[in-house]
Parts: C-alpha cells; sequence; structure tokens
C-alpha cells in the first residue's frame, strides 16, 4: 500500500492528479472500515442522545464516506483504464455492502427510535422535524424493520443491482470506443459540415490512416445523421449507434433480465406491489400508477402535434426522393425541413456560440439574475488538461461553491452529459460558510488544429442545464446537510436545471454572448428570429420520444419486471420493442429501441423514474413566467428563486417550494404553449 493514499485527503480540493489506480482498492477499504468504527460507536454511545449526536453524527459520518469515495468512480467515468476499472470492480460489492448495511444496523436504528422518542426530537420544527421524519422513513424503506433472513437477502440484492449497473455501464463505454469506419470516399460525406469532416480527417490521422474516420462518440454521429445525404452511410452509423450492447463480448441483454428480476425481488421484499411504487413513495408522483397517468394524459395532448410532425416528415422525405420514412432518415429529413421552413440549420448559428464565450455568457446571467459570480481559478489539481476549475460566491461575496468543467469527449470517457456533487457544505454554527464542491461533464464537439470550440444552440442549453443542477447545489444554505441541494425527490431535482434552458432562448440573454468567433457581431435579428420561430419545429415528435421512454420506462417495470425471472433476453427485447410500437410512426421504427444502451435506466439512477424530465419541465415552463411577467433579469425575481427553491433544498415539500415562488401550483399549459404552441388543424389518419 503506498505510504500516501489521495483518496483520504481532507482538503476542500481534491488531489485528482495524484490517484492511480493502485491507491484506490486500499484507500476504499479503509475509508469503509472507518466509517464503519464511527457507525459502530456512535450506535453504541449509549442514550438516544440529542439531534446534534445523533442525526448530526451520522449526517457526519454518511458524508465522510461518500465524499472521500466519490473521486474513485468520477475518475473511472472521466478517465477511465483498465487499472482503474479493475480496481474500482474490486471494491465496488464492499461500498454497497456498507450502504445497504447501514440502515439495516439495528442497535443503529435502535438509538434512532429512541431519539425520536424523546421530548426534544417531538418538539423539532421546520427542517430538523423533517430530517428526523425522512431519516426514519428512509430506514424503514431500506429493511431496517425486516427479520435478519430478509435483511441478509436484500444486503445480496443491493450488492448484485450496483455490480450489474456497474458492468451495464462499462459495456456502454467499450461498444462506443470500439467502432470505428474508416471512409476513403469523401464523396460518402457529401453533405457533412467542413467543421466534422475536418474532425473526422483529424481522427483518422491520429490512427495514422488515410481519409476520414467515423465513431459513434455523439459529436461524430450526429452531423452523419443530420447532414451526411448517402442513405447507406446514415443507415449503418445509425445501426451501429442505436444496436450497441444488442450482442456479442459486451452484450447487455442478459444483465437488464437480471436487473428486472432483483428490482421485483427487492421492491416485494420491502413491502411494495411493484418496483415503481418502491422507488416513487417519497417524490411528487407517489406512485407508478400516478407517473403513468401523467405520461398518459400528456401523450393524449400531444399526439395531435405528433401526428402533424409526423406528416410533415413523410412529406418532405417523399419530396427529397425517399421511398418512405425511415429511421435513420428522421434527423436527415427533420434537418432539411427546418432549412426549408425557416432557413435555419444548426451550423448556421455555430459560429456564435464559442465556448469559452458561452461560459462568460452564462455567468453574465446568473449574476444579473441571481447576484452569482463564477471566476475561474488555477489552483486546482485535474484529471486532463482540458478540465477547468471555478469560484462561486453569492450576493454577499461569500464562497459559496466550487466547480469543475470537463466538457470534450475521450474514449475513456462515458458518453452524456452530467453534474455530480462532490462536497455538501454549508452554513457553520460560527456564522462562517464551507462551500460545496461539484462538477459538470460534457460530450461536446471539440475544437481541432487550433480553432475555436464552436457549439451547437442545444450545447449551449446542455451548459445552461448542468449549471442549474450545480447552482441548486451550491446555493443552498440548508443547516442540515442530509436535506441540503439536490437531496430533493428526484421528480423535483431536474426543476433548477431545465429552469436555467429558458435563458438560452431570450434574445437579450444572447446578447451577452452570442457573437461569431471571428468578427464578434452578435446574432443577426432576423437570424435569432428565425430561431425563435424555429423552437416549436418537430416539438410533438421531440416530446413524444421523451414521453415514449418515460413510458416505456414504466411499463418495463410494471409489467415486465413481475414476470422477467420466467422470461428469456429475447423476451426483453421483443417486450421492449413492442411497447415502443405505441410511439412508433410505424412498427418497424420500434425495432431500433435503445434498451440495451439506456443508461439512465440500468447505469444511472433514472430507473421507474424517467419520466421527471417532463415533470419537471411542466414546473420550469409555469415557473419561468414569473421572469416573463417581471424581466427576463429581475433581480428581486431572481432573489425570490433563490429564497424559495435554489437555497432550500429539502427542507419542504416540493409542493410547497413551487407554491412559496410562484404562489399557485403548477399549470401545464405553460409547457404546451412553449413547445407545442396552438393546436394543429384537422389531420388525415395515418
Amino acid at each position: 500500500m503506498p505510504d500516501y493514499n489521495p483518496l483520504l485527503a481532507e482538503d476542500f480540493l481534491i488531489p485528482f492528479d495524484r490517484i492511480r489506480a493502485e491507491h484506490v482498492e486500499p484507500g476504499v477499504k479503509e475509508i469503509l472500515a472507518r466509517g464503519q468504527a464511527r457507525l459502530d460507536a456512535l450506535a453504541g454511545s449509549g442514550g438516544p442522545g440529542t439531534f446534534e449526536t445523533t442525526l448530526g453524527a451520522l449526517d457526519e459520518i454518511t458524508f465522510w464516506v461518500s465524499e472521500r469515495i466519490a473521486p474513485a468512480p468520477h475518475l473511472v467515468h472521466v478517465a477511465e483504464t483498465p487499472e482503474l476499472r479493475e480496481a474500482y470492480n474490486a471494491v465496488l460489492p464492499e461500498i454497497s455492502a456498507f450502504w445497504t448495511r447501514l440502515p439495516l444496523h439495528a442497535e443503529l436504528w435502535s438509538r434512532l427510535k429512541a431519539y425520536a422518542a424523546t421530548a426534544e426530537a417531538r418538539a423539532l420544527k421546520g427542517v430538523h422535524r423533517r430530517h428526523l421524519e425522512r431519516t426514519l422513513a428512509e430506514f424503514r424503506r431500506a429493511g431496517a424493520d425486516l427479520p435478519t433472513e430478509k435483511r441478509e437477502r436484500l444486503e445480496e440484492i443491493n450488492v448484485e443491482l450496483s455490480r450489474l449497473s456497474q458492468k451495464f455501464s462499462e459495456n456502454v463505454l467499450d461498444a462506443t470506443a470500439a467502432w470505428e469506419r474508416p471512409v476513403d470516399d469523401e464523396e460518402l460525406l457529401s453533405g457533412m459540415p467542413d467543421a466534422a469532416k475536418a474532425r473526422a480527417r483529424a481522427k483518422a490521422e491520429r490512427k495514422g490512416l488515410d481519409g476520414w474516420l467515423l465513431t459513434l462518440d455523439y459529436p461524430s454521429v450526429e452531423p452523419v445523421l443530420k447532414y451526411v445525404r448517402d442513405r447507406k452511410l446514415r443507415r449503418e452509423v445509425f445501426g451501429a449507434y442505436t444496436s450497441r450492447c444488442r450482442e456479442g463480448t459486451w452484450d447487455n441483454r442478459g444483465i437488464i433480465l437480471s436487473t428486472f428480476q432483483l428490482r421485483h425481488e427487492l421492491a416485494l421484499l420491502l413491502g411494495y406491489e411493484d418496483f415503481p411504487d418502491y422507488r416513487l413513495e417519497n417524490r411528487m408522483a407517489k406512485t407508478g400508477a400516478r407517473a403513468l397517468e401523467f405520461e398518459s394524459d400528456l401523450a393524449r395532448l400531444t399526439k395531435p402535434y405528433w401526428q402533424r410532425d409526423v406528416g410533415e416528415l413523410r412529406s418532405h422525405a417523399a419530396e427529397l426522393g425517399l421511398d418512405s420514412l425511415r429511421p435513420w432518415d428522421v434527423a436527415f429529413v427533420s434537418e432539411s425541413l427546418r432549412r426549408a421552413s425557416y432557413d435555419l440549420d444548426d451550423e448556421m448559428l455555430r459560429p456564435y456560440f464559442e465556448l469559452g464565450r458561452v461560459m462568460e455568457g452564462l455567468f453574465a446571467v446568473v449574476e444579473r439574475v441571481f447576484g452569482v459570480t463564477a471566476t475561474e481559478r488555477a489552483n486546482a489539481s485535474v484529471w486532463h488538461a482540458d478540465v477547468r476549475y471555478y469560484e462561486v460566491a453569492d450576493a454577499s461575496g461569500t464562497h459559496v461553491g466550487s466547480f469543475y468543467t470537463d466538457w470534450f469527449p475521450r474514449k475513456e470517457k462515458r458518453p452524456g452529459a452530467w453534474m455530480n456533487h462532490l462536497r455538501t457544505g454549508g452554513p457553520r454554527d460560527d456564522g462562517g460558510f464551507d462551500p460545496h464542491l461539484g462538477v459538470i461533464c460534457g460530450n461536446f464537439t471539440p475544437a481541432e488544429g487550433g480553432e475555436a470550440a464552436l457549439l451547437t444552440h442545444r450545447e449551449v442549453q446542455t451548459i445552461f442545464h448542468e449549471f442549474g443542477h450545480l447552482l441548486h447545489h451550491c446555493m443552498s444554505r440548508s443547516p442540515v446537510r442530509g436535506r441540503s441541494g439536490m437531496h430533493v425527490a428526484w421528480d423535483f431535482v431536474e426543476l433548477p436545471s431545465q429552469f436555467m434552458e429558458n435563458w438560452t432562448w431570450e434574445e437579450e440573454a444572447l446578447g451577452l454572448f452570442a457573437k461569431h468567433h471571428e468578427t464578434g457581431a452578435p446574432i443577426p435579428g432576423a437570424l435569432f428570429e428565425r430561431m425563435r420561430r424555429a423552437r416549436r419545429f418537430m416539438g410533438g415528435w421531440a416530446q413524444m420520444r421523451q414521453l415514449s421512454l418515460g413510458t416505456v420506462d414504466l411499463t418495463l417495470h410494471r409489467e415486465l419486471a413481475p414476470v422477467a425471472a420466467e422470461r428469456t433476453e429475447e423476451d426483453v427485447m421483443d417486450f421492449a420493442r413492442r411497447a415502443f410500437e405505441a410511439f412508433a410512426p410505424d412498427p418497424s421504427f420500434a425495432d431500433h429501441h435503445v434498451t440495451t444502451s439506456f443508461s439512465h435506466l440500468f447505469g444511472g439512477g433514472y430507473a421507474a423514474g424517467y419520466y421527471s424530465y417532463l415533470w419537471s419541465e411542466v414546473l420550469d415552463a409555469d415557473a419561468f413566467t414569473r421572469f416573463r411577467e417581471a424581466g427576463i433579469f429581475d433581480g428581486e425575481t431572481g432573489r425570490a428563486y433563490v429564497d424559495a427553491i435554489l437555497s432550500r433544498g429539502d427542507e419542504a415539500d416540493p409542493e410547497e417550494l413551487f407554491r412559496d415562488f410562484l404562489g399557485r401550483d403548477p399549470d401545464p399549459g405553460a409547457l404546451l404553449e412553449r413547445n407545442l404552441g396552438p393546436a394543429p388543424g384537422p389531420l388525415s389518419s395515418g
């Protein structure tokens, strides 16, 4: 074991550049051992104690353990090596077992119940009362009242689910990285933007190849599907992307089947009818049936717009000479139709969204609206040269948080975009403030050949989205860490992130940063107007896709999971295909479902919860109406939003927080108006 293990560092800034694979196994084992010893000491210290010596001490221990371990899985996500993967997988069962055993610790559970019965506990109010009630509920939901035999089985299930989730993610990463398509005939790439073509050539050169190299990271896939005229190449890339992990070395079908079995068994073991009811009990939706009803109601409202969009796609496909609309044609036909309808495509906007300026503009927006400043610093160790580090201060100048950004794809980095919290701070008893620490990651179009990194408008939205999560984390002022920041109901957690996206559609906000990377000229008014009018373009198609993913997620967990033990891997694929058919223009589209690479469900935290994206979008669209009335930079409204939502974490039910800000319950009308517009006219069937 190395003499110094950076995983055990107590500093606020994590020494990422010193963490090696050989540190992971001994470091994690030491962290878990110390954490277990502290839990045992807390459980056996005698008497019910006080809030601080019982619940406060429990928070202190659990946050210490999770925050010391956090750099290891983070590095697996952004800088994975075979050695790091092996080391983390070696201790993953022990990590899972630690968290599973914690609420099953009989003496600790007895102490919590003893404290709950004290006069002090009965007199608790506000966030302290809520934290006690939530903690007791979390212990019961985790099996604290189960008999020994069932508790042991629960531990086995959670450990195995953790292993399966990690393996699922590894398979997606490996399958994505393994696929390559050399192109030596430039005619095949006809239609592809020059910048995307240059990136493909640079990839080939790095491999010592002539011509161009296509891969399955999304910045490579997207320009093929949107712009390449060669239908066979589009079909090849689309097929490779959507069929990842369906067979061969990185086959995820068995993992999915086992995951469904274990999730259903876990729900039954804890006294729930199915996994969605277990997962959603403490969320805004409350039950799987309620979440599915939400999806069904919104799908009914969306369907006329979707039918309109399908009709327009088919008509334009025919105009382009395509015999029929196939799945690999949709992005190409849609982009062509957008150009024809609005004289607009992503490449026309890209020159106005240089990454550095976008970040500056984001910071200018949040300073004007929320009084928050973000400043880049150079005093942090990082895991890659692309990573940047920033400090965040609130309106009073208090350092409330810091964060890292990591924006570009690498083979050793997982796909997608995300925000994670690494340290949770908060107000101290002495009046000071311990800052929070987080990280934002993406996989955006990188710069090549010394050029500036230019983004699509969708990528700009993603930056604002993830920074919304970051603000939720860094602006939290809860005195109880367990109720801080993003520790809220999962179907509320996307509100702050999606809320931030609204500013990327406002001309006044874009004026702060959307400037041509060569001339400095702002987006011309006519171009912005075309962009604004195109916002609802294919809105029915896009919203129905989100509804399909959320509905299929719930349907699989409610209908397939209970019988998974009697099904085969191919049954899973057939069931998923049939579930997607209800949202497909024709049944063949459902053949290309992405279940085997659907990391949100099997490698992330969205199992039985994907509906929460649209649930939160209803909230965010409605909440932003207050800014539309007061002004998008209105500081008073910004302070009200910080006070009601960003700073409070889980201090109250999310419904109450929303009403505190908007003064009423949410209305889905704002979402429909923003995304879909006026109801379409009469539609022909089919």
